[in-house]
């Protein structure tokens, strides 16, 4: 049975959830009546989901749809722009993001963000990896060691720079330089990890070895993936939800999605009839 467009099922919490939503267990991160405002303008209206442990969400949609306002919402970059305004609840593990007693330099290290543009420090590959534990001021030299290597390994870079940590990371390839980033994010060992349309300039190849490490690295985080490539989309995701106009048109098992979307929308998006 299909999702049926925007179709909602009565909870006896009196929350609200899409069909085809999964409700076993709470969520690692639950939205709830999210909105967003930038200076008064709704960028996202009334976005409810789940994300949940280890799965990779992906969301796609036109440009204009509030994705990457809705990524930024997850850790609170949004706080960075002062025009920016919310109201509903984002929660991550049942605390809401906004609460007096959530440290936000931690909620950003446990949901790291990797962006479309690969932005390495002017910095040698090692201190690249380095900078984020020395800045946490907590570990040991030999547990950054462990986990510099650890990051890049999981980020499938480790066997191509292993020799040449001292070397500067800007004289990687494209490719290299966005692993590098997302090994950066890995070394502080989050729970989630947000990405931004992360191969958006990457050749297929460095592609599809970013696609292998979220395959595996789903295993240990909540992955959410924005894309503009559907077909990325497909590959790479357990779950897709499909964002128009700051709105949630639907959300689903990626395979029931893009074989049977429930809405018009979706499907005009998904065979390029729009967006």
């Amino acid at each position: 049975m299909g999702i049926t467009d925007n179709t909602q099922i009565d909870l006896p919490s009196n929350q609200v959830r899409f069909a085809g939503e999964s409700g076993a267990g709470q969520p690692k991160i639950r939205v709830e009546g999210y909105h967003g405002f930038f200076d008064g303008k709704p960028v996202l209206k009334n976005i409810s989901l789940d994300i949940h442990s280890n799965e990779r969400l992906a969301i796609i949609g036109p440009a204009s749809s509030g994705k990457t306002t809705f990524l930024r919402s997850l850790n609170r970059m949004t706080d960075l722009n002062h025009e920016f305004t919310h109201s509903g609840r984002i929660l991550l593990d049942g605390l809401d993001l906004w609460d007096r007693n959530m440290d936000v330099p931690e909620l950003r290290r446990r949901v790291g963000i990797v962006y479309a543009v690969p932005t390495p420090l002017p910095w040698s590959i090692y201190d690249n990896m380095a900078y984020g534990p020395r800045l946490a001021g907590k570990f040991k030299p030999s547990e950054i060691e462990r986990m510099v290597e650890e990051g890049l390994k999981n980020a499938f870079l480790w066997d191509e720079v292993k020799d040449r940590l001292r070397t500067p990371a800007t004289n990687l390839s494209g490719g290299q330089q966005q692993r590098l980033c997302l090994a950066r994010v890995l070394a502080l060992e989050p729970e989630v990890l947000i990405l931004d349309e992360p191969c958006s300039g990457l050749d297929p190849i460095s592609t599809g070895k970013i696609e292998k490490a979220l395959e595996i690295l789903k295993a240990r985080y909540s992955i959410v993936l924005v894309t503009n490539n559907t077909k990325q989309a497909a590959r790479a995701s357990d779950r897709t939800a499909f964002f128009c106009m700051g709105e949630l048109i639907e959300i689903g098992q990626t395979a029931q999605v893009f074989t049977y979307p429930a809405s018009r929308k979706t499907n005009d998006y998904i065979t390029g009839h729009f967006g």
